[in-house]
């Protein structure tokens, strides 16, 4: 899966005032990040409020990236639940053939075993017509994708080819690291993390802070992946306070608001989530400033 080796970045789902889906702004957003030099995009993730979504939303959102793309750079698209058998449900009907991968979560609120986690991924595989990719984030399921499940897994199961570990926990990734097949990606799944675990021997990132920045995410992944550490540490502590910022009243509320100063889109959420506050706005703006004459069109 060396197509997915870098930056990837996982697309909000722009809104229009009426909430509904914005496909003006989604393929600005499209071009925006291409333009910044990432390897490829992940649509339908945590980020893309998949969850608040109807199917022919989802559909929506997987062509109008499809279209704007035209095959410049691989897609993956999230598709997750905790609900083993639906998910095999979108995996047998879903049009998929415009994309590179699928991204999918262990299972949320069910609180599996690691036996239950491995099973959930071992249909999931069979079902998918296109290489999985694990997504391990504990903070939001509930519960942890152990090393040993992953690298089980990772061995066992041949369309599985990645993981986008989101831990945080850097003991469990080097394990990760050190025991998986060779062709096997580690992926990072949070912006801090990100250098750190390419250093370490990962792969890259699936990044919320990139698509807004994404010239800086792309140069910093690379120079680690190229080993210069220096370099790319610069990049990480320019970017440091945004990652902070745009998690600070949740995600993707930070991010749309990055969006929203660029032009991009506005910063509207769906409930559950609301928009991001006006102090935090002031904040985002302020780390913007050095980053917003890169970007002016």
């Amino acid at each position: 899966m060396e197509a997915l080796v870098g930056t990837g970045v996982a697309l909000v789902t722009p809104f229009n005032q009426d909430l509904s889906v914005d496909v003006e702004a989604l393929q600005r957003l499209t071009e925006h990040c291409i333009a910044g030099g990432l390897d490829y995009l992940v649509v339908l993730g945590t980020t893309g409020e998949s969850v608040t979504l109807s199917r022919d939303e989802k559909i929506l959102v997987m062509d109008t990236v499809a279209k704007v793309n035209a095959g410049r750079l691989p897609l993956v698209v999230g598709v997750g639940g905790n609900n083993t058998q639906a998910v095999v449900n979108d995996l047998n009907t879903l049009d998929t053939s415009d994309f590179t991968a699928i991204l999918s979560v262990s299972p949320y609120y069910n609180k599996p075993t690691q036996e239950g986690i491995y099973r959930h991924f071992k249909e999931v595989a069979k079902a998918s017509p296109l290489p999985v990719i694990l997504y391990n984030v504990p903070p939001r399921t509930g519960s942890n994708m152990t090393a040993a499940t992953t690298l089980r897994l990772a061995h066992e199961i041949s369309n599985i080819a990645a993981i986008k570990e989101a831990s945080g926990d850097m003991v469990q990734v080097n394990e990760i690291i050190k025991q998986k097949p060779a062709d096997f990606l580690v992926l990072a799944g949070d912006d801090f993390t990100a250098l750190p675990i390419v250093l370490a021997g990962g792969s890259g990132v699936i990044s919320v802070l990139g698509q807004g920045l994404p010239r800086e995410f792309a140069t910093m992944i690379n120079l680690g992946l190229n080993e210069d550490a220096d370099a790319a540490y610069e990049i990480h502590h320019s970017l440091l306070n945004g990652m902070h910022l745009i998690f600070e009243e949740g995600n993707p509320a930070g991010i749309k608001s990055i969006l929203e100063q660029l032009g991009l889109t506005n910063a509207k959420v769906r409930l559950p989530l609301i928009e991001a506050s006006s102090t935090l706005k002031s904040k985002i703006g302020d780390f913007m400033q050095p980053f917003q004459r890169v970007y002016a069109s």
